[in-house]
């Protein structure tokens, strides 16, 4: 029987939190520790969204892209805390671009503090992440994150040519996935991997796992903006039609509706009309664009299942498989 058939192969997802408590316990530690800085509205604002709860997805894939492939150490450990860093910054200023209010089912920084001090403090995590980088005097590692965070501001750029626009195709959606998610996520299990010294073949394996988890990862979490509970969300619903993006399962509705329909979709788009929401989701149910996406994001959770196959197996490659899973049965 092959690994991928072994009824033990994936954990849930309390099991992974479990696995990983010890290393989760020591990078948040880490964390706050390199939070800190003598300007006080840098600790308040950096420390409400570092506070702000969240699973640390990301420094937890460090941890076990490590543990997957051999032993972790205090590098592992610095790594998850660089790609956090990085991640965070991300939201402070997606934040301010989106003109969003609520993250995590609690105020923005900018909604509290204003756009100039959440822009800025941003701008101090990414230069903390930085510090943290050259700490480590690794140039492989520096290359990696270097071109990830270059990447991941391409994304932004890139998100904000497709604001408004009813013509964005399902492939320029995953452009920007690609940029935006995907790649901090790659770089996250490439760098746990890295950093136990596995041969490039293995590391290459993990960051396609992570590449292939990020698509799967945003794509559930756009169908979510249409299907879950706002409170479990912890933002709120719709927020991407506001903010006049199409995702997925509206790119979908537009491509398969009648002409009529297509055409207000199209408008609704343009205007962000969020008070359309009901229009939206016929649509989007009339054509099947919700069952359309959930299956795209199953296909890239199966891929990064499949790059797992040639490790060894263990607990941590159990977990990587078993966050595959929950990445796409999630209802938050």
């Amino acid at each position: 029987m092959s690994v991928v058939e072994s009824p033990r192969s994936a954990l849930a997802l309390p099991q992974i939190q479990s696995l990983a408590a010890a290393d989760m316990a020591a990078i948040d530690a880490l964390i706050r520790r390199r939070l800190a800085s003598d300007v006080v509205l840098i600790n308040q604002i950096a420390d409400h969204i570092v506070s702000a709860g969240g699973k640390r997805l990301r420094p937890m894939l460090v941890a076990l892209a490590g543990r997957a492939t051999g032993a972790i150490g205090p590098d592992h450990h610095q790594l998850a805390a660089i790609i956090e860093f990085i991640h965070t910054s991300t939201l402070l200023h997606d934040d301010v671009v989106d003109e969003s209010d609520l993250r995590r089912g609690r105020s923005t920084a900018n909604a509290l503090w204003g756009n100039a001090p959440s822009v800025l403090v941003g701008d101090f995590l990414y230069s903390r992440s930085f510090q943290l980088m050259v700490e480590l005097d690794r140039m492989d590692v520096m290359r990696i994150l270097a071109d990830t965070t270059n990447r991941i501001a391409e994304g932004e750029v890139l998100q904000l040519l497709h604001v408004h626009n009813p013509d964005t195709d399902e492939a320029a959606y995953l452009r920007v996935i690609e940029r935006k998610t995907a790649v901090l996520f790659a770089a996250g299990t490439q760098l746990g991997a890295l950093a136990s010294r596995v041969d490039a073949a293995t590391q290459q394996r993990l960051y396609d796992y992570g590449m292939n988890l990020g698509y799967a990862f945003q794509i559930a979490d756009d169908v979510l903006d249409y299907t879950a509970d706002a409170t479990d969300l912890g933002k709120n619903l719709g927020d991407d039609l506001a903010e006049g993006k199409a995702t997925l399962p509206l790119i979908h509705a537009i491509r398969h509706s009648d002409a009529a329909t297509t055409a207000r979709l199209r408008m609704i788009v343009q205007e962000g009309d969020a008070a359309a929401m009901p229009e939206v989701l016929a649509a989007i149910h009339a054509t099947g664009g919700l069952e359309y996406s959930q299956r795209r994001a199953r296909e890239y959770a199966d891929a990064a299942e499949r790059c797992l196959d040639g490790l060894a197996e263990n607990e941590a490659v159990a977990a990587l498989r078993g966050l595959a899973r929950y990445a796409v049965e999630r209802s938050h």
